[in-house]
């Protein structure tokens, strides 16, 4: 396996088994809320009503604020985008490698108060397409924001490809960190580090691919019977 990157492990408390009190502005109460109910409960029986009493904030108010269930979820997967961005440390010294691997466990870190309902909602995921389809074009969107704050490219095609496969792996590390309960997270820093080193393999061939693709040629403009009338004339 390749080597492990260098980082620091502060000690962390034990996973909360329950999402933190609601607290701030209304939109906050809503999204606290709403990860409270995603800790008790399926993604699919939470009802609107339930999200406005639990949150103490009106219907109107909530429907104000959000469209959706999945849209409260939306500003959750942002909430800790900004947390992982706000929290990174000079990593200038470090390989493109190391800098992502210190971000994503920092999004690890981010995401401890909500294990639960982060394991309950990838249990909705596997049996529900539409769930998954949607978490995944979440997923990218946030991988291509720590593509960002490793200072690796996201732009085009390639960078397309990155986030996409950025989303795969850290989707299994989600999986193997849900049921990781030791303080020191030795199972799903492994994890991650094999994927990163799978990921890198797939960088590697995709260049190749490229390489050895024919550029495609310009294509022969058609002449219209117009235009061969007036060449003629």
């Amino acid at each position: 396996m390749a080597r492990k990157p260098s980082r620091s492990k502060p000690s962390k408390p034990k996973a909360r088994r329950a999402a933190p009190k609601p607290t701030g502005s209304d939109r906050q109460l809503i999204v606290g809320a709403f990860m409270q109910l995603l800790g008790e409960k399926s993604i699919e029986a939470i009802a609107l009503k339930e999200i406005a009493t639990r949150a103490h904030v009106s219907l109107s108010r909530l429907r104000e604020e959000f469209d959706s269930p999945l849209a409260i979820l939306g500003a959750q997967v942002k909430d800790i985008d900004r947390a992982v961005l706000d929290g990174g440390d000079d990593m200038a010294d470090e390989t493109p490698r190391d800098r992502l691997f210190d971000v994503l466990m920092r999004r690890l870190e981010a995401l401890t108060p909500y294990k639960t309902a982060v394991k309950l909602l990838m249990r909705s995921a596997m049996r529900n397409p539409g769930l998954a389809l949607a978490l995944n074009a979440m997923t990218v969107r946030s991988m291509t924001w720590m593509l960002t704050a490793a200072d690796i490219n996201t732009s085009g095609g390639k960078g397309a490809f990155r986030a996409q496969g950025l989303a795969l792996i850290f989707a299994q590390t989600l999986r193997v960190w849900a049921e990781d309960d030791d303080d020191s997270l030795d199972r799903s820093m492994a994890e991650l580090d094999r994927g990163l080193t799978r990921g890198q393999s797939w960088a590697r061939l995709l260049d190749d691919l490229i390489a050895v693709m024919p550029k495609p040629r310009p294509r022969r403009r058609r002449h219209s019977r117009r235009d061969e009338e007036a060449e003629a004339a």
